[in-house]
């Protein structure tokens, strides 16, 4: 058995670290006791696996491990948003695009189109997608703005190779879904889980006790929102920079679009790739593959790029790499501020 029980001790060999940490991020066991679990798994104590955890915590390189949800089918409408806005202008316009609580993402990338942002509405919006975008192309005086809302979705799943291991390529489960009516316990677990979990013995807890169910029923429930696709997995997910993966560009491809999801499913299959997704063209907008692509160095991204592009064979691509990174957060889902903000902004209606 591993044992680390000195806490000086926890500049422990790198590959355990690293090994944890892929655990958490692409299977967190959803048991009672999860860092037990995995502590098992490891031959390791639970005191040491939760020491570590909270000490990759503390550095800021676990940005958060809650439940991931899809936006789509709890009801909220979403899109991808890129504004061309003057370079004096930036940090205005950042300000007021940031104010709206559907704004999860939000990036300076090299482009004239240059503000690139991902905005939900909920189920209930009074205003809409496009009319709350327009308002925001007001607030910030932006020169032209693209609408770039999901058209196919091939993959979203942010999983950072840190052990070294993973394979070039991956399967891309395709997964029926059931369908299923939330209740309002449904609603109640929802709004609790999607929060960062405490490193503790036994980091649900307090859920369960709050909401008076045991954790038989909590499970279960959580497996309702798994197979439903509500819920895509509960997972930690890792600050990029901060775990050594400091080149990650979204590279755009002008794909055919009779060819677009054939080129789309070779593309996802690329480890390195943690979104993929098919969207709309425009006159001044060619592109309409997307994906993330995830390296160390500029030089390791670009040369997946190019082994992509030759493997999926397009020829015209841009990579697009983000110069500053103004918002990453979990959009919070059922709660007030979402029309807190629309009443602020009604007069703000073009």
């Amino acid at each position: 058995m591993i044992t680390i029980t000195d806490k000086s001790k926890l500049k422990m060999p790198i590959m355990i670290k690293q090994e944890i940490l892929s655990r958490i991020q692409k299977s967190f066991p959803l048991v009672a006791k999860p860092f037990e679990s995995i502590a098992l798994e490891l031959g390791m104590s639970e005191g040491d696996v939760l020491r570590i955890l909270q000490d990759e915590k503390d550095n800021n390189i676990i940005r958060q491990t809650s439940a991931i949800f899809d936006t789509k089918r709890l009801g909220y409408i979403s899109s991808l948003v890129a504004f061309k806005i003057p370079q004096d202008g930036i940090d205005e316009a950042v300000a007021h695009i940031n104010t709206h609580p559907g704004v999860s993402h939000n990036y300076e990338r090299n482009h004239d189109f240059n503000i690139w942002f991902t905005i939900a509405v909920a189920p209930d919006s009074l205003l809409g997608l496009e009319k709350s975008i327009e308002i925001l192309a007001s607030l910030t005086q932006a020169q032209s703005y693209i609408i770039l809302p999901t058209l196919k979705l091939f993959k979203i799943s942010v999983k950072l190779n840190t052990t070294g291991k993973d394979e070039k390529k991956e399967k891309v489960k395709r997964v029926q879904h059931k369908e299923m009516e939330l209740t309002p316990l449904h609603h109640a677990v929802i709004r609790r889980i999607q929060y960062d979990i405490d490193m503790v013995s036994e980091p649900f807890k307090q859920i369960i006790d709050d909401l008076d169910i045991d954790y038989a029923m909590f499970f279960s429930i959580l497996e309702e929102l798994q197979e439903a696709g509500i819920m895509r997995r509960f997972a930690a997910i890792l600050n990029h920079r901060k775990a050594g993966f400091n080149a990650n560009a979204m590279v755009v491809w002008d794909v055919d679009e009779l060819q677009g999801e054939l080129v789309g499913e070779k593309a996802a299959a690329f480890s390195a790739v943690s979104h993929c997704y098919l969207r709309p063209k425009y006159d001044n907008w060619p592109y309409n593959l997307f994906t993330m692509v995830h390296g160390k160095t500029t030089e390791e991204t670009n040369s997946i790029i190019e082994e992509m592009a030759g493997e999926i064979g397009v020829d015209s691509y841009m990579p697009l790499y983000s110069s500053r990174e103004f918002k990453k957060v979990r959009i919070e889902y059922f709660t007030p501020e979402f029309e807190t903000w629309e009443n602020m902004h009604k007069a703000k209606e073009i």
